[in-house]
């Protein structure tokens, strides 16, 4: 049985690590947290990559929909080519962060939004060619992202599964994205009192769907969140993959576990989810 716990969304490589990203890695590893580090766009694939091999992680492969206005069009033939350059290193387990966001105004016109679709629905094509898990970015979009996938399956071309990342959908969704192969991530925002939504999902999954993610350096758990008045006085939160043993001691109070059974629970699952990381770390 596997003794560390899995960090299914890691940004590692982001620029909030540059100052520190070694101490990041040691406090990961004395929490015994292994990472997936997820990249962002064509450009961030390299350094993705390179912040897999300093953790003695994995990496995931995609451009996000953050960035549909700045990536080129010819982002799924690079990550194509990517991944077809790197198709024999073991710590390549998925394609992400890639999905649609609903939410960002910057992207949230027409022409963005018809962006955002076909790229979204290019990467999931270069995905299932590669037979490689995706990990979704799902905010206010869930039920569009589950209209392209059901239409992959549809016709004879189903992508193997994946995370729905930082879930935050109705049960129904969840439901969708289980019977699609999925497991949903869940992390700081869990540990707030008042993502009911968030916390009665995470408490109604079943067990085999479920795990744990830090997104770092974002979504902070409410012990690292600063309010609006501390970040306008310029202090900023910044969280990390080593804080997730603690952001699990929400999900075990949710189900009704003890912490040990959360960890045990969560990295079986990740390991199952991104086959290449159970081959990796099982």
């Amino acid at each position: 049985m596997a003794d560390f716990w899995i960090d299914t969304h890691s940004h590692l490589d982001a620029p909030e690590f540059d100052p520190d990203r070694g101490e990041v890695i040691a406090r990961a590893r004395e929490a015994h947290v292994r990472q997936v580090v997820v990249s962002i766009t064509p450009g961030t694939f390299e350094a993705a990559r390179q912040a897999a091999i300093d953790c003695d992680g994995a990496y995931a492969l995609g451009s996000h929909p953050l960035f549909v206005n700045e990536v080129g069009d010819d982002a799924p033939g690079r990550l194509r080519d990517a991944l077809h350059r790197w198709r024999d290193d073991p710590r390549l387990v998925a394609v992400g962060e890639i999905g649609l966001d609903g939410f960002v105004p910057g992207i949230q016109d027409e022409a963005s939004r018809e962006r955002q679709d076909t790229l979204y629905a290019a990467q999931l094509a270069v995905a299932q060619e590669a037979g490689l898990p995706v990990i979704l970015h799902v905010r206010r979009t869930a039920d569009q992202l589950l209209k392209h996938l059901r239409r992959m399956k549809a016709e004879g071309r189903p992508v193997s599964g994946g995370i729905a990342h930082a879930f935050n959908g109705s049960e129904q969704q969840a439901e969708a994205f289980v019977e699609l192969g999925f497991c949903l991530g869940f992390g700081g925002a869990m540990t707030f009192d008042r993502a009911l939504q968030i916390r009665r999902v995470a408490a109604w999954l079943p067990e085999a769907h479920l795990v744990l993610e830090t997104d770092s350096p974002d979504i902070p758990p409410h012990w690292l969140y600063k309010t609006a008045e501390a970040r306008a006085r310029g202090e900023r939160s910044r969280n990390e993959p080593s804080q997730l043993p603690r952001i699990a001691e929400t999900l075990a109070e949710l189900r009704g576990w003890r912490v040990e059974q959360a960890r045990r629970i969560t990295t079986r699952n990740a390991l199952r989810v991104l086959p290449r990381l159970g081959a990796l770390m099982g």
